[in-house]
């Protein structure tokens, strides 16, 4: 049977090639059985609630004019406003804004912080434009989205090559155009425009944080375990190094330059420092040069795909040899992939869990801007480690319950309270 007999399609998006959209709906679709009486309202999940499009042109420093396509998606709004970064990538699409800002819905359930989801992205490949000519696509996008966007309404943040610079750049822009500084219309912002402390590390930790907490369940001592890593910005690289200070080995490390293997551990802040001068893994001398399919073949404890969706697939699944995998990425791993690793008896930790220390502390971030009150960085990160890990044990206990997965259970616990409340909101008019 066809994905478009299993579902009421939008007829923007191709049927024979949903993308990443036609991932989340297989998840939902697994879901379902367990949502009890909340399942006729289960097409809600299968919907954006809004979908905008733009064009943005801009002046390149040449005297051209260029277009870019934009996007921004909110998912799901019911337990509050929409919750998502904004990427910027040659490749970008629809269909994976849409299932970015449906994860993000998923995500800010799971944890409980009172976010729905939305995602957006700009189709450009960041590395052709010059500095001015980023701060003056981001202007412009912002301003094309500026009619969706708001504090209360949906809430941006940095995602795959965008950071804080293009936050602030945002939040200006945004400002300018209200007439008033609003500096909680985005986060992941500077701490000088009201970023919070914590915020940079956040999501690597988060990732770190629930790793320790699915080995202690397991009866593993993360001190003298094997990880690897794939994609060492941002968040691999600091899940690494957290997981080098307790005595891990880091055994593989792999982005788009290359991959690096060395079986008795990498010194990660030789690796670091190295990523930071080159732009990559690739050409660290500290460890071997491998081929990058034989990055899955490496034995290890931990397996940390932190680089873009559908990494894990049927094609590669098979021959992974870890405990874990931990997802620091978005949608990395299919649900054939998925199949396939809990057959294998491999405990996958879900994106939409493993991956939310970076929103949890945007939550914080949002809250601090409301109040004007910033917390220190030690009270962050204690709140955040305690958010994650109760979400751990609540995800962990259904997941036993059910006898499913974790990220079915993920799935269950955060389907039931987006639907919880439509429910009780009911339909308006």
């Amino acid at each position: 049977m066809s994905q478009q007999q299993n579902h009421a399609l939008p007829s923007y998006l191709d049927p024979n090639d949903l993308g990443p959209w036609g991932i989340y709906l297989k998840q939902v679709d697994r879901v379902t059985p367990y949502l009890g009486s909340l399942a006729r309202w289960v097409e809600t999940l299968k919907r954006p609630k809004r979908a905008l499009i733009v064009d943005v042109p801009i002046e390149l420093d040449d005297g051209r004019i260029a277009h870019y396509e934009g996007y921004r998606v909110q998912h799901n709004t019911s337990r509050g406003p929409g919750k998502g970064g904004v990427r910027y990538h040659q490749d970008v699409t629809l269909s994976e804004v849409m299932a970015l800002s449906a994860w993000m819905s998923v995500k800010n359930a799971a944890i409980n912080v009172p976010f729905g989801g939305a995602k957006g992205g700009i189709r450009v490949d960041p590395r052709t434009l010059s500095q001015p000519e980023l701060e003056r696509m981001t202007r412009r996008y912002t301003s094309e989205i500026g009619v969706i966007i708001g504090p209360s309404k949906d809430i941006p943040a940095p995602d795959v090559n965008t950071n804080a610079q293009i936050m602030s750049w945002m939040m200006d822009t945004y400002s300018m155009n209200e007439g008033l500084t609003s500096t909680g219309v985005v986060t992941g912002k500077p701490v000088a425009l009201g970023g919070s402390l914590g915020r940079t590390e956040a999501t690597g930790r988060g990732v770190f944080v629930v790793a320790c907490e699915a080995a202690r369940d397991a009866g593993l001592d993360v001190a003298g375990s094997r990880v690897a890593v794939q994609g060492f910005g941002n968040v691999g690289g600091t899940a690494a190094r957290l997981f080098y200070d307790a005595g891990a080995k880091i055994v593989a490390a792999q982005d788009h330059t290359g991959t690096v293997f060395k079986a008795d551990g990498l010194d990660v802040p030789d690796l670091i420092a190295h990523v930071s001068r080159a732009g990559g893994v690739g050409g660290f001398e500290g460890g071997e040069a491998i081929a990058a399919e034989d990055f899955w073949g490496v034995e290890t404890d931990f397996l940390i795909p932190a680089a873009l969706e559908g990494q894990i697939t049927s094609k590669n699944a098979d021959r992974i040899r870890a405990r874990f995998v931990v997802e620091g990425a978005n949608g990395p791993t299919t649900p054939e992939a998925d199949d396939i690793l809990t057959d294998k008896g491999i405990t996958v930790v879900p994106d939409v869990l493993a991956n939310a220390g970076g929103v949890t502390v945007s939550y914080f971030e949002w809250v601090q801007d409301f109040s004007s009150f910033f917390w220190s960085e030690e009270e962050i990160n204690q709140r955040l480690e305690r958010i994650m890990r109760e979400a751990y044990a609540s995800i962990s206990q259904v997941a036993k319950q059910h006898q499913v997965t974790l990220r079915t259970a993920a799935f269950i616990v955060a389907c039931t309270r987006i639907l919880q409340a439509r429910q009780v909101r009911g339909l308006y008019p």
